[in-house]
């Protein structure tokens, strides 16, 4: 029979999957043999290992790990009946021919009519432990119910800051055996219906199971369905119950069942048995056990959700491959996030476009980190930079000898990002004949340094950038065309910063923080009469002007806030030609300064330090004022 997993629970239960490749991988890429659409699942998750004589599984680094049994595991030899979960999804491995059980194993369960002998039944909502005023009715204060309610805010406690499921669940299994004179406990978690059971784990009083003990199914699927929960004692000796031989070969004597619910929901069972005969479970032991099902679903829902929550946030970081040291949220700058996560798992050429200062690098380097280039050199070279000899030397290398000064060999950038990607910025800037050497490399793989004669091959990634419209330096022979097609593969136009003035308040935050943290200087944000200057100012230097004012703000500033006076004077003196409404307030407002100013100055008899003080400002800034406004001519004038 050929080895094969079948798919239990899952996005694709019911499957049966062949293992008949040397290796089956299993996770959410669409390219793998298994692909499972489940956020809890890394995009290479595992892989099951066909090696004739055995079948092995191993764990790929995956974020939330590969269970076999019940059990975490980084590689592991695949027996008959080992059930592997891989996020939500379980598969039963079989190499026989069986019956597949579609639910958790509950060992040889017992089934047939619910036990009527010794049994108690309990809504959970009439528990003593979650109906305080019933509580103070009905039961006056002793010691065991005192010793119970400390059980249970123990347990509260113990759990509360747990933030893995499994982990959650082993530690109230845990912890059930400190307060209940059990043998056996397990919790059972429901499926995709209420009338299955999708995973389990066991424990005895000395040691986690990987193997179930026996359960009874009817119990539990009752429990499960009726949300109400179950106490039954003397099950061998009961006048109404007939035991099957299953319940007399396990000697179970008492066992109390009660559901996990929350917020109307049914996540499962816990279930609890003991064979002894001096352990006798009463009305306390289940209302108080139907009380920590309760806490436990609470702090296993809030789990389970927050599992969910971090794996969705991981699936969606991936999508726009937030691994980039870019800022915005505009729309325009999820295009561009978009565009990354699509072409960074390919191999294509990439031309970036864009004004000088709009993050082409940025760009660039968010591609190669997410690219399976990612562990390899990501290299990046300026063409406007350097003169034509030198570039050249730079981009292939040089032999020793090549030219005056060339001492030693030397290995170029291309040579350098073997392997890895390759960024040339402002590619317009290359003269005509290093283009064709970049064609060659792009069209063969391979160059000669310079002044050698032995072809290199290379392996590279080439991604391009430009503030020039290429295209249009085509037609004025600027620019090979054939080189511009071969890099113009897929292409991205970067949005300058005029054109999503809703990322500017979002960018200046993030600069006001990194440069107060460099400068050791606490600055707590942007005051509300600098935010309007940042918005409405065109930024002709895009965000590289933007960075540059504000760590200049940050570095000269005075106070815990940036200040208009912190600001580059093009933004506070330079009047906003967008409507006559504007123009003519801010030609008002800066005849009212130079008038309030160049007064101060005459009262202060030409002293600048004086005028400062009359005028509430520090000396430095009413220097840049003065300049600024080109005051000094009057100033001379006047004398």
């Amino acid at each position: 029979m050929e080895p094969r997993l079948v798919s239990i629970a899952g996005p694709l239960k019911g499957t049966t999957i062949p293992l008949v490749d040397p290796e089956t991988i299993i996770g959410r890429d669409p390219s793998n043999q298994v692909a499972l659409n489940d956020p809890l699942v890394s995009r290479r998750h595992c892989c099951v290992q066909n090696k004739g004589a055995e079948i092995n599984m191993s764990d790929l680094d995956s974020l939330n790990g590969t269970f076999v049994n019940g059990q975490p595991a980084r590689s592991k030899k695949l027996e008959h009946g080992d059930r592997i979960k891989v996020g939500s999804s379980h598969f039963l491995f079989l190499t026989e021919d069986a019956d597949v059980d579609s639910g958790v194993p509950l060992a040889d369960s017992f089934e047939g009519q619910l036990i009527t002998s010794v049994t108690v039944k309990l809504d959970r909502r009439d528990s003593v432990f979650l109906q305080p005023d019933h509580f103070k009715e009905t039961l006056p204060p002793n010691m065991r119910l005192a010793r119970d309610l400390a059980a249970l805010l123990r347990i509260s406690t113990a759990i509360n800051g747990i933030k893995q499921p499994e982990d959650l669940e082993r530690r109230v299994l845990e912890m059930l055996f400190e307060v209940m004179p059990i043998e056996r406990a397990a919790i059972l978690l429901s499926g995709e219906t209420t009338e299955e059971f999708s995973s389990g784990m066991y424990r005895n009083r000395s040691t986690e199971l990987k193997e179930p003990f026996r359960i009874s199914r009817t119990i539990a699927g009752q429990v499960l369905n009726d949300g109400v929960a179950v106490m039954a004692n003397d099950l061998l000796n009961g006048q109404q119950f007939s035991p099957t031989e299953s319940l007399v070969a396990s000697q179970v004597r008492s066992l109390m069942c009660v559901p996990l619910m929350v917020f109307g929901s049914k996540l499962g069972v816990i279930y609890a048995d003991t064979s002894l005969a001096d352990a006798r479970l009463d009305e306390h032991h289940l209302h108080l056990l139907t009380a920590i099902a309760s806490v436990t679903a609470v702090a296993l829902e809030h789990a389970r959700y927050v599992e969910w929550l971090e794996g969705e946030n991981r699936r969606l970081l991936e999508e726009i491959n937030i691994e980039h040291d870019m800022v915005g949220d505009s729309p325009r700058m999820h295009e561009v996030y978009q565009f990354v996560s699509r072409v960074a798992e390919k191999n294509s050429t990439v031309l970036i476009r864009g004004e000088s200062g709009t993050g082409k690098e940025l760009v660039a380097r968010a591609i190669h980190r997410n690219s399976k280039r990612s562990n390899k050199p990501f290299v990046a070279i300026n063409c406007a930079a350097l003169t034509e000899s030198l570039l050249e030397s730079e981009l292939f290398g040089h032999e020793r000898g090549a030219f005056t000064g060339a001492i030693a060999q030397k290995k170029g950038k291309i040579e350098v990002a073997d392997g890895g990607t390759l960024f040339l910025d402002e590619i317009g800037e290359l003269v005509l004949p290093l283009q064709a050497k970049l064609l060659r490399v792009l069209q063969e793989r391979e160059f000669e340094r310079v002044g050698g004669t032995r072809p290199i091959k290379v392996d590279i990634r080439l991604i391009a950038a430009s503030n020039r419209n290429l295209a249009d330096a085509v037609k004025q022979n600027l620019f090979r065309h054939d080189l511009f097609f071969r890099l113009n593969v897929v292409s991205v136009l970067l949005p300058p910063l005029r054109d999503r003035r809703e990322d500017i308040a979002l960018l200046a935050t993030y600069f006001v923080q990194k440069y107060s943290r460099e400068a050791n200087r606490a600055v707590a944000g942007i005051s509300r009469e600098a935010l309007p200057l940042l918005m409405r100012y065109d930024w002709p230097g895009n965000v590289r002007e933007l960075q540059n004012a504000l760590e200049r703000a940050v570095v000269l500033g005075s106070s815990d806030l940036i200040r208009p006076e912190d600001l580059p004077e093009a933004l506070v003196e330079t009047n906003v030609p967008a409507h006559a409404g504007p123009v003519r307030y801010h030609d008002a407002v800066n005849s009212v300064k130079r008038d309030i100013i160049l007064k101060a100055i005459e009262q202060a008899g030409g002293n600048f330090t004086e005028a400062a003080k009359l005028l509430d400002l520090h000396p430095n800034y009413l220097h840049r004022l003065v300049r600024n406004m080109d005051l000094r001519r009057v100033l001379k004038t006047e004398k």
